[in-house]
């Protein structure tokens, strides 16, 4: 049986890590988008997938350049294609609006019209955000729940979500969204305040670090393991029709919570540790954001498996056996 081929932008980040090694045990050919960035380490930029490269075909390029995608689209026909790439750390978006825009918008739309115009048999997965939901108007949120987008990260993917469904349903490109809640692993980057609260708790423990500090300590989220949505992603587009998908845990804790869980495994008091900066709020926050992934559950078979405490776990035990070699001890 010939090969599926597919290909992922966004490849080098925490999805497309987990995404390319389960395509890669299901025999696929993977390709993947990465970008040219003359001020990262090679070694640094490729961490993530440093031990499948020579598994995968890497193809330099910026999704904001409509020529390359083109091109890239034509050349290798894929089955799939897993849009992931953006600039997605949602404080950050403030700052660079219109960077944001340009990333997050310009590059949905412009594969899509890449698939219609050279490949329009490929079936197109877009990576939507529950930021889309925003100061959410219900909970828990579904794939029926009005949207409300706060900060221009959501705003740029809800232009996004859109866009795909123009494609689904004006131009008959197999497309569809994952509005995935928030999920974490050991490789979420380090701006990001799950992978910041890990990183300093295992500093604090090895006496590499003496606070920790941070924002909106209530803020709640509704956070999962990163390994098991990807395989949502991959289940949305073995469907014989495309449609969106909320994916979710259904549960929410607070960054509180979370802070409490990362000392709490190692045997700290996060309250000896933890300080608050404004600095760190978001012009408009989010206070709390909970999925109801009944729809995917029922149409794709997916459930997430990790749960919360041992997602905290895992990350913070990540972060020990990393920094441990640093302890002065």
């Amino acid at each position: 049986m010939r090969k599926k081929t597919a290909l992922i932008t966004g490849i080098t980040g925490q999805d497309g890590s987990y995404l390319a090694e389960l395509l890669l045990s299901k025999g696929y050919n993977v390709h993947g988008l990465v970008r040219r960035v003359g001020v990262e380490k090679e070694s640094e930029r490729f961490s993530r997938i440093g031990h499948i490269m020579k598994d995968i075909e890497v193809h330099p390029g910026d999704v904001r350049d409509y020529p390359t995608l083109w091109r890239l689209i034509a050349k290798t026909r894929p089955a799939e294609v897993y849009h992931l790439a953006a600039q997605s750390f949602v404080k950050a978006s403030f700052d660079e609006n219109f960077n944001t825009y340009r990333i997050n918008e310009d590059g949905t739309r412009f594969l899509l019209s890449a698939i219609k115009e050279t490949s329009p048999a490929t079936k197109f997965y877009f990576a939507g955000t529950s930021e889309m939901f925003g100061d959410a108007l219900s909970s828990p949120q579904n794939e029926r729940t009005p949207f409300n987008p706060v900060s221009p990260y959501g705003i740029s993917k809800l232009a996004s979500f859109y866009e795909t469904r123009l494609y689904r349903t004006a131009y008959n490109v197999f497309a569809c969204t994952g509005i995935l809640f928030n999920h974490e692993s050991p490789r979420r980057g380090h701006e990001f305040v799950t992978r910041k609260i890990s990183m300093v708790a295992a500093k604090v423990k090895l006496g590499l670090a003496k606070e920790l500090v941070l924002g909106n300590l209530d803020a709640e989220r509704d956070w999962g393991y990163a390994a098991d949505y990807v395989l949502a992603m991959w289940k949305m587009l073995q469907k014989d029709s495309p449609s969106d998908y909320v994916i979710a845990t259904g549960a929410t804790h607070s960054v509180r919570d979370f802070v409490r869980e990362a000392f709490g495994c190692i045997g700290l008091d996060y309250r000896q540790y933890v300080k608050v900066d404004e600095k760190f709020f978001r012009p408009a926050e989010v206070s709390k954001l909970c999925g109801d992934s009944a729809l995917a559950r029922k149409e794709l078979g997916w459930k997430p498996k990790v749960k919360f405490e041992a997602l905290v776990r895992m990350m913070v035990d990540s972060d020990l056996n990393t920094y441990s070699a640093k302890s002065p001890v």
